[in-house]
């Protein structure tokens, strides 16, 4: 059994046992967080699409860590200018295992 959930302006597989990254969620670690929106659901043979999600489907995890992605370089320049810029990001993420899918 699988599932296709949307999660901050993504869309991710997932099954029961996965573990994802998700976008930050405001909750500590250990808490449980529910997705309630589904695009799509298939247990075998039997595959159910939403229009645009389905109604009453929800998926159920554990948050498992809050973290700081690699940190990514920006560098802006402008040619023969002598004018640079440069930046550092690093996105903010979510670890989260899946533990129940309900339709």
């Amino acid at each position: 059994m699988y599932a296709i959930i949307q999660t901050g302006g993504k869309q991710v597989r997932v099954a029961e046992g996965d573990i994802i990254r998700t976008d930050l969620v405001d909750l500590e670690a250990g808490a449980d967080v529910t997705f309630d929106q589904v695009v799509l659901a298939s247990s075998g043979d039997d595959v159910k699409v939403g229009a645009p999600t389905l109604q009453g489907a929800t998926v159920t995890g554990t948050v498992l860590r809050q973290a700081k992605d690699k940190k990514i370089l920006v560098f802006r320049y402008k040619p023969k200018k002598r004018v640079r810029k440069l930046n550092g990001h690093r996105q903010r993420f979510a670890e989260v295992k899946i533990t129940k899918i309900s339709l």
